[in-house]
């Protein structure tokens, strides 16, 4: 049993040390997840949207220090008891998104290991049980510091862990996994498995059929559909609006979704990936955008304005609303529009600034690290 103990209390310290600090690379990230749990359909929840960044970096910070407190056996009775209660409120979630299918990934290790809502699911069932091994066991746990010594492992741990997670949330993430990371071809990640010669998803259709002259009805797949050749039964009907798709087994897919930037005059995707130079300013949601932030971008446009740079900042704004915007800041680039998850998703930043060549992530700036047009002309 002291062993059963010691081996949980190490793997689960572990782990939550792990899954805190990637989240803490990106809270903005995590915050994100948390919104679609906050949202109507979901929890509904409205009223902790604003609050959801500082309920992340709370939550992360927590799940970091919980971890090193149950390795350094500090305090551990009330250690337990709180990791048990986080292990509990996840499990909740994880278990909520893949039964109702409403958060289709938990967000528990960022970007960098993505997890199913079934994995996910998995996984705190597994820490919940280790957790419990731990809470019966707990008198085999032994201090590895002093009180004293431990609280200051820990208060160290926290200052650290603070102004980590206030540096990237003032710059950007330290590690970028997502699928615009600098260096990544966006080109390349909108390629389907098929361009690619590999296999892809394999998704099937639900139908619904009803008895015309009764209530019975029955749910059959689409390859039943075809093979038994319901269409021939005419004393069935199919319930169209209840149609869905479901996927029947994983393959690969593309990692960059719903990359389409249009304008007043149409789509111009094909045309931003193909140049050999462009500096988009991303922007998930105007209204919150840093206006002073936007503005530095807008100046470096000006002064590169000779430079056959060309500058384009894209939002989820559009018409009058982003030419008003437009003047607001005395921008000499155009607008256009986005999905907002998939500006959120490209840079961490409201607004951001992003290079492209020939459709590759070159460089990417937070708004408070805009370059000078020096260092912009020195990169070319």
């Amino acid at each position: 049993m002291k062993i059963l103990v010691q081996l949980s209390r190490v793997l689960v310290g572990v782990l939550f040390i792990f899954s805190g600090l990637i989240k803490l690379n990106d809270p903005m990230g995590f915050s994100f997840k948390l919104n679609d749990y906050f949202a109507a359909d979901v929890l509904d929840l409205p009223f902790l949207v604003p609050f959801a960044l500082a309920i992340a970096l709370v939550l992360v910070i927590v799940e970091i220090l919980l971890g090193l407190a149950l390795l350094l056996g500090y305090q551990k009775k009330i250690t337990i008891w709180l990791l048990f209660a986080m292990i509990l409120f996840f499990t909740f979630l994880t278990f909520y998104s893949a039964y109702f299918n409403k958060v289709t990934d938990c967000g528990c290790f960022g970007d960098a290991i993505p997890l199913t809502p079934w994995e996910s699911f998995s996984k705190d069932v597994v820490l919940m049980v280790l957790i419990l091994i731990i809470m019966v066991g707990k008198n085999f746990i032994q201090p590895l510091l002093n009180n004293k010594s431990a609280t200051v492992v820990l208060g160290v741990s926290l200052v650290l862990c603070s102004s980590f997670g206030y540096y990237v949330l003032n710059h950007l993430p330290v590690k970028d996994f997502r699928a615009y990371a600098e260096g990544k071809s966006i080109v390349e990640g909108m390629k389907s498995a098929e361009e690619l010669g590999l296999q892809g998803p394999v998704y099937e259709v639900i139908y619904t059929m009803k008895k015309i002259d009764g209530d019975e009805q029955q749910e059959i797949t689409s390859t039943q559909y075809m093979d038994e050749k319901w269409w021939e039964k005419t004393d069935w009907m199919m319930l169209e609006e209840l149609s869905r798709s479901i996927k029947v087994s994983d393959g690969y897919e593309p990692p960059v979704h719903d990359f389409g930037i249009s304008t007043d005059y149409g789509e111009i995707t094909d045309e931003v990936l193909s140049a050999p130079d462009y500096l988009l300013i991303i922007s998930y949601r105007m209204s919150e955008a840093d206006v002073d932030g936007f503005k530095k971008i807008a100046d470096l446009a000006w002064d590169l304005e000779n430079e056959n740079l060309p500058f384009l900042a894209i939002s989820t704004t559009s018409g009058q609303d982003a030419e008003t915007f437009k003047h607001k800041i005395q921008a000499p680039f155009e607008f256009a529009t986005m999905d907002e998850t998939t500006l959120k998703t490209i840079v961490r930043s409201n607004p951001g600034l992003v290079w492209i060549k020939n459709g590759l992530v070159y460089k990417k700036w937070h708004h408070n690290d805009v370059p000078s047009a020096e260092e912009i002309k020195a990169m070319r």
